[in-house]
């Protein structure tokens, strides 16, 4: 492909115009001089015009100062070696210190050859920077450019909080290259693609500069909110009279009730959707998104009713996307709303040697430990342990016709009865509905429909926001250790 803008040229087109400061001093020069490495140094700068493969700095982004690493790729292939990664780990370190989000635009075959296993392990000290970096809870975001192979990608290109990837960029561990001259055979074709990596939940995006641009601006408006409340929210107005289950479940289960990307899309602001674990999965039935509820930031992962079929429903894959948004908003103390609409959980072959089982346990496990504030939103049907694995939250919303069982009501009629005939009077008797569900104290809140969200979808999804703002808000007045505390006091006195 032919190969993007350069670094300044990335910068005036990511920053905004003017904003540009450098961080960088003249680079100490590790070559001997007259030696033919120092020579390669030399011409190098002539020919590229950079000192090194990286430039550091700050700008605005919106208006939102920021902190930049980016990589030169005609600088010697973009190489890292000691000087380079003395530049980056001084400008992370620096971010750090003044609390900056980084942006960092990778372009690199990776290791400088010329200095050897000495550059080679720079690849631990930046990765120790980042991991500093994100461990004092400062956004990561990071845009992947072609190509970025080698032990760049294998550092400190694959930890970011959001990750972007430049439209057909070569991205992969070994260069194709290297594998050809090591193997005999030139690698797969398309492997190392941006938009396979996205197809594969390695990365959330495949854009251009200035669509990188927007990506960073709508992200950072997140991940950057307040961790406090920034203005006082009515609470919600009064809740609905119950109906018969049967007539919720029956309700819940339109093909045109809002689901949660409806949500996102009509009442929310600032949605960033995420894709993946990062880690090689991912599960249409399961959305990850940054957004925000009014002012309220929050990490949502959603299951999303029109990403499960009956040829592919939720599964452990979809399990382990939902848990990289709780690790997100627990390493960056930022609330998360879970959204619960699942007719169940994959019962396969391979769900069960995926680890579904485990993997609900995980996910209660972290959602009942999770140090950030929580709200969980049952927004339509919540059959099973898929369902389950995304209850556990400080604070419990219900929309009126949503509900909450052990199986689908027909599985539990068929159960107890051999039948399917019996669901109606099978889900009455297990309090599925969500005023049996506030009776019990599982549920805090029931949000009204009039008569049915799939018949009012922008104001039934603009009251859904309105209450996921004030549940947000209140929480994020609340002591760390009392909000967790009354948590695990609200589950462990259920029953």
């Amino acid at each position: 492909m032919t190969r993007g803008p350069d670094a300044r040229t990335l910068i005036g087109e990511v920053l905004d115009p003017g904003s540009w400061k450098s961080w960088d001093e003249p680079p100490a020069d590790p070559a001997v001089p007259g030696s033919r490495y120092a020579r390669e140094l030399e011409a190098a700068r002539e020919r590229s015009g950079y000192d090194e493969s990286v430039l550091t700095g700050e700008g605005l982004l919106d208006g939102r100062r920021v902190a930049v690493v980016v990589c030169e790729f005609s600088f010697l292939a973009g190489s890292i070696g000691v000087a380079a990664a003395e530049r980056l780990v001084r400008a992370v370190e620096r971010a750090t210190q003044e609390e900056l989000p980084l942006l960092a635009a990778p372009a690199s075959g990776g290791t400088r050859m010329q200095e050897g296993a000495l550059a080679f392990v720079q690849m631990v000290k930046i990765t120790a920077a980042v991991a500093a970096h994100r461990a004092a809870g400062l956004p990561y975001v990071v845009y992947l450019r072609h190509p970025t192979t080698g032990g760049v990608f294998a550092s400190w290109g694959s930890l970011g909080h959001v990750t972007a990837a430049e439209p057909g960029a070569l991205i992969g561990f070994l260069g194709p290259r290297v594998f050809e001259a090591l193997h005999g055979q030139p690698f797969p074709e398309g492997v190392q693609r941006a938009e396979n990596l996205y197809a594969h939940g390695l990365i959330d995006a495949v854009v251009s500069a200035g669509e990188a641009r927007d990506i960073a601006i709508r992200a950072l408006a997140v991940l950057c909110a307040p961790r406090e409340a920034t203005r006082s929210v009515p609470e919600p107005a009064g809740e609905p009279e119950p109906v018969e289950a049967w007539e919720s479940i029956t309700r819940s289960r339109r093909a045109d009730r809002p689901g949660v990307r409806a949500l996102l899309k009509l009442a929310a602001t600032d949605v960033t959707p995420l894709n993946g674990t990062g880690t090689g999965e991912n599960d249409p039935g399961l959305l990850l998104a940054l957004a925000r509820f009014g002012t309220a930031p929050a990490v949502v992962l959603g299951q999303d009713r029109r990403g499960q079929r009956a040829v592919a429903p939720l599964g452990p894959a979809g399990l382990r996307v939902a848990r990289r948004g709780v690790r997100l908003a627990a390493e960056l103390g930022l609330p998360l709303v879970s959204v619960i609409d699942t007719s169940g959980a994959a019962l396969s072959k391979e769900s069960e040697e995926g680890g579904l089982a485990a993997e609900i346990a995980r996910s209660l496990a972290d959602l009942v430990m999770l140090d950030a504030p929580t709200v969980c939103l049952l927004l339509g049907e919540g059959a099973g342990g898929a369902a389950l694995a995304l209850l556990p939250a400080d604070r419990v919303l219900c929309a009126q016709h949503a509900w909450l069982s052990p199986l689908p009501p027909e599985g539990a009629s068929a159960l107890l009865h051999r039948s399917t005939e019996f669901a109606p009077e099978v889900a009455s008797a297990q309090g599925v509905r969500s005023a049996d569900l506030k009776r019990d104290g599982i549920v805090d809140r029931v949000i009204p429909e009039l008569p049915d969200a799939a018949d009012e979808p922008a104001e039934f999804c603009t009251r859904v926001a309105q209450a996921l703002e004030y549940e947000i808000a209140a929480l994020l007045t609340r002591p760390r250790g009392a909000r967790i505390a009354a948590r695990l006091a609200r589950y462990r006195r259920l029953g």
